[in-house]
């Protein structure tokens, strides 16, 4: 038996104030301790396991979650051109990114935060950008992002093309500060060429230094610091994400983990 985890679920759980997350708490340990292996997408989580629930190390396995690329994408330009075609975009104006579930609770507080809090700050600076918010389920009371518009905010809704947003992204916005685990989308931004300004809540359970120059932590609820950082990344050449990176969280090289199970 070989169980997949992708977050320690019950301290996400507790994190969303669910009443049931002791229950879940001792679910969850319990099938880790009767699995032959546990394949954890972050080192932290791991090393949670076997601290806390004493799990057996030899059943404990880092398997990050993995990008299919080798390398940065060829078609970036190309995709740029897309969305800003698009979008009616200049060909220097800025591109910020912002994608996820708007059904779930962080992703939904991690939007009202760009709105309320990072958007009003971006505003009085002297860039010329536009965040792109992509994601379904936003709750009807938003309607459609329509009173900011005129705010340097595009609601994208749902796209099948995901790839080409990130492709086109010059920064991608991580204002997440719950829910707990490996936050996918920042994995899969860096891979396809974006540069990431993360809370340190956002950041958690990626290696930081496999991204290089593509991921900057700031302090949670510190927007006033994430702007900065957002304003100084769109006033230079956007880096290009390192092979390092690459050897870290291609899938090619994640799954070779897998092989040596017996």
């Amino acid at each position: 038996t070989v169980i997949r985890t992708h977050n320690i679920e019950y301290q996400r759980f507790r994190s969303l104030g669910k009443w049931w997350w002791p229950l879940l708490r001792r679910y969850e340990r319990r099938a880790f301790r009767n699995a032959d292996y546990i394949l954890f997408i972050t080192p932290e989580e791991k090393a949670f396991a076997i601290r806390e629930w004493k799990i057996d190390p030899k059943k404990c396995i880092d398997l990050p979650f993995g990008i299919p690329l080798k390398e940065m994408p060829a078609d970036r330009a190309d995709q740029v051109r897309v969305i800003r075609e698009r979008y009616g975009l200049a060909a220097d104006t800025r591109i910020l990114l912002f994608n996820g579930m708007l059904g779930y609770q962080p992703n939904l507080d991690a939007l009202q935060v760009i709105l309320d809090s990072i958007n009003p700050l971006l505003q009085k600076s002297n860039i010329d950008y536009r965040i792109i918010i992509c994601g379904k389920d936003l709750p009807a009371s938003f309607n459609n992002l329509a009173a900011w518009r005129d705010k340097g905010i595009i609601y994208a809704g749902f796209v099948a093309d995901i790839e080409s947003y990130f492709k086109a992204a010059d920064i991608f916005l991580n204002p997440v500060q719950s829910g707990g685990g490996v936050k996918t989308k920042m994995v899969e931004a860096i891979g396809y060429g974006a540069t990431v300004v993360s809370t340190t809540t956002g950041a958690q359970g990626i290696l930081r230094e496999a991204c290089g120059e593509k991921l900057i932590v700031v302090n949670d609820n510190d927007w006033t610091a994430f702007a900065s950082a957002v304003i100084d990344l769109a006033q230079k050449a956007i880096p290009a994400t390192p092979a390092t990176y690459y050897q870290q969280y291609y899938w090619g090289n994640i799954v070779k983990v897998v092989t040596t199970l017996s």
